[in-house]
């Protein structure tokens, strides 16, 4: 990422770091029109600190995001940022806090309501290898039915029982639920499941889709490493968006 403005006192480095990265993507969904008002949820987990994780304020637009206005929470979901004047969205921590809890590979958690990405959940069929990055998904996908809005517990247990090893869970009739390692893993997951969708439902609006073999999706994700930039996955994709978000307003930085 640009280089970063003088870190804030009241957190360490790897906190300011990680607010400032995370701010930066909430930014970026904003600009790319995949904000849903004042709803939906990006979240990380705190570096260096076990069972803590940043999430965005309930009541804030995503253009609006800076890492000081962050809310640091357990992984209960109490606020760990007493002097935070900002509420949390139950459902946003329900779902969040289960798999940031029981997936220790799960860094950062993308969750939306974009149009392309809702319809398809709400697809018979779902996401279908119907394009180039339709092709990235096949086989690591998972679908959970809708049972409403995501602010009960005991449906974290059949939530964690259908993801299983897969790190994409699309929520029926719902949304997508998109994990990562990293922060920049999790966006460039996110981007390309988004641009799956868009395809999918332009071309299937058009006449019925030509369907790509199983035998040529394999290749296809065998090869998908030659095509990735040194640096981690993501990462010169992310540091790219934040540049054209710093072009538009630098103030996520605070």
């Amino acid at each position: 990422m640009a280089t970063q403005l003088k870190r804030n006192s009241k957190y360490s480095e790897a906190e300011w770091t990680a607010r400032q990265e995370l701010a930066a993507c909430y930014r970026i969904f904003a600009m790319m029109g995949w904000d849903e008002m004042i709803f939906n949820h990006i979240t990380v987990k705190v570096p260096e600190e076990d069972g803590s994780y940043l999430i965005n304020p309930y009541g804030m637009h995503f253009s609006e995001v800076t890492a000081s206005s962050l809310i640091k929470i357990d992984i209960d979901g109490n606020k760990v940022d007493a002097d935070n004047p900002w509420h949390v969205n139950k459902a946003g921590f329900v779902q969040h806090s289960l798999f940031h809890r029981e997936l220790p590979d799960a860094h950062a958690i993308i969750h939306t309501h974009t149009t392309a990405t809702m319809a398809v959940c709400a697809l018979e069929g779902g996401l279908q290898p119907t394009n180039f990055y339709a092709c990235n998904y096949m086989g690591q996908i998972a679908y959970h039915d809708f049972e409403g809005i995501t602010v009960r517990e005991e449906e974290g247990v059949r939530l964690l029982e259908h993801l299983g090893d897969k790190r994409i869970l699309m929520l029926r009739n719902h949304g997508p639920v998109v994990m990562g390692r990293t922060l920049s893993e999790a966006f460039i997951k996110y981007w390309a499941l988004q641009r799956a969708c868009e395809i999918q439902l332009a071309t299937m609006s058009m006449g019925k889709p030509i369907l790509i073999g199983d035998d040529v999706v394999k290749v296809h994700q065998r090869d998908l490493y030659q095509a990735q930039i040194p640096g981690g996955a993501g990462k010169a994709e992310f540091d790219a968006m934040v540049r054209k978000v710093d072009k538009i307003d630098t103030s996520w930085r605070d």
